[in-house]
């Protein structure tokens, strides 16, 4: 890319999280990626810099290890012109959701990341003329804690996310509460896999975004975003999964589109063999924890009609949401055993301010803070050592429980055996895929207040509401009991 020859006018939004904002290039297969602050900000250019090759530092060196290069997308710091990034801003300000619009895109350093189009098939600089299909999925934490630091028990039988949605609802951050339980999704099980996506389908929130060449045609930007159309999204989809068009329009077609994408995603999300180094890991934690959230409406379901839910088959190995959960579970301690232990670090930083270069707070994400990543042990000596590790698996943990899973599918061409890259079989035709991580940013030090206070939010909020409720049913159905008189007949 030439920082010297920059045109706005082939750049177009494509995206924004909290603390950053995404551009696409119409014909070359590359994103900007531009920091956001507050209006009130005061990070001057080198500390910008610094930020964004910390971001590339940590996906390179700690990252891509655990998960495998071919999953891991690093791109590299470049300086841009400042009256391009000025002049860019301005076009693309009334395509940004107003719930974004409260942070600026940087304009003063001139800094950003150059990445893949991750929308985009990995293997060409440039974008083909075939068609893309790729969906985005946010799978968040696939498993319950273990730790035996957790005070509320509940917290060892619903996941966090289902606790979390009724908050989110009860704030007007979500219209209604989403049927998605990550641990379906984590499962390896097909039937609960297939119940997950659908799920995430049904109610995207920020979890789930299809994008047709390039373009985003399905997902949630906020509660006023309006309700997700499965016949629209049916219709995008129909040339990809049945390209003769054999089949007619209505409901049926829509529920047979639907399902060869559910599939599809399924299959793909089981497939791969980029090992990594997830694999040095297994001799700690292991896949402890219940195999099934009891508030999961799939699990619910089969326990009205005296079922039992189908527990893991088991991820394989070489699957990426095998390696994903894995890093989240260096999670070992929970928040509630992991904040004595932060509050430990603070102690020692506030007494020797100077110590926190040494520590690898604020990085370099070197080998070195890859190695110590790997200490699983739980046996706490006192040490500030044992609690700074804690502390740093527990960032790189909620990275990888925040990230999210970039599906990028194209029909192969009739002579497809040319094409180096894996294959996926539909009823009808086949596609060549793409798998990749986005969103590894470090979770930041300063965080883990907010993420303990906020536990305690949700929990709390869960158990007077949504818990105390079901306790009151059942207290109910008991009363009614207490005056029912058994009568036998003899037969």
């Amino acid at each position: 890319m030439d920082e010297g020859k920059m045109d706005e006018n082939e750049w177009g939004y494509h995206g924004e999280g909290n603390k950053s904002l995404v551009v696409a290039h119409a014909q070359r297969c590359v994103v900007l990626r531009f920091l956001k602050f507050p209006p009130n900000r005061k990070k001057t250019s080198e500390e910008i810099f610094q930020h964004l090759q910390n971001i590339v530092d940590f996906g390179k060196n700690v990252m891509k290890e655990f998960l495998g290069e071919n999953y891991v997308h690093c791109g590299e710091v470049v300086q841009l012109p400042l009256d391009f990034v000025k002049q860019l801003c301005l076009k693309i300000q009334c395509e940004r959701p107003e719930s974004r619009c409260d942070k600026d895109l940087d304009t003063l350093s001139g800094y950003a990341l150059c990445l893949p189009n991750l929308a985009r098939l990995q293997t060409y600089r440039f974008a083909e003329h075939r068609p893309i299909l790729c969906v985005e999925i946010k799978p968040k934490c696939g498993f319950i804690p273990f730790s035996s630091d957790v005070t509320h028990e509940m917290k060892h039988k619903v996941c966090r996310y289902c606790m979390h949605q009724h908050l989110k609802v009860a704030t007007g951050k979500w219209k209604q509460i989403s049927k998605y339980c990550p641990l379906d999704l984590y499962s390896g099980n097909k039937q609960r896999m297939y119940f997950a996506l659908k799920s995430l389908l049904q109610e995207a929130q920020n979890n789930l975004k299809i994008f047709k060449n390039g373009e985003l045609i399905y997902g949630c930007k906020d509660a006023r975003s309006p309700v997700a159309d499965w016949s629209e999204l049916a219709h995008h989809l129909k040339p990809f999964f049945f390209p003769s068009n054999g089949l007619a329009s209505g409901p049926h077609c829509t529920r047979a589109v639907i399902r060869e994408l559910v599939r599809v995603i399924t299959r793909v999300l089981l497939s791969g063999s980029d090992k990594g180094r997830a694999g040095t890991l297994r001799s700690g934690p292991g896949l402890r924890g219940p195999p099934v959230c009891e508030a999961s409406p799939f699990s619910r379901s089969l326990r009205c009609q005296g079922k039992n839910t189908p527990e893991r088959s088991g991820l394989p190995k070489g699957c990426l949401l095998y390696k994903t959960l894995q890093v989240q579970m260096l999670d070992l301690l929970d928040i509630e055993g992991l904040y004595p232990l932060y509050r430990r670090v603070e102690r020692y930083l506030e007494e020797f301010p100077e110590e926190r270069k040494t520590l690898q707070i604020d990085g370099p994400y070197d080998e070195a803070f890859y190695q110590r990543l790997l200490d699983l042990s739980t046996e706490d000596d006192g040490t500030v050592a044992f609690a700074l590790t804690k502390v740093q698996q527990y960032r790189v943990a909620m990275t990888a429980k925040d990230c999210s899973i970039m599906i990028a599918l194209s029909p192969c061409l009739q002579d497809a055996s040319s094409d180096q890259r894996p294959i996926v079989p539909s009823s009808r035709s086949r596609f060549a895929f793409s798998v990749s991580v986005l969103d590894l940013d470090l979770k930041p030090y300063e965080s883990i207040p907010h993420q303990y206070k906020l536990d305690g939010k949700i929990v709390n909020y869960y158990l007077k509401t949504v818990h105390a409720k079901d306790a009151t049913v059942m207290s109910t159905r008991f009363k009614e009991s207490e005056d029912c008189t058994l009568v036998l007949h003899k037969v």
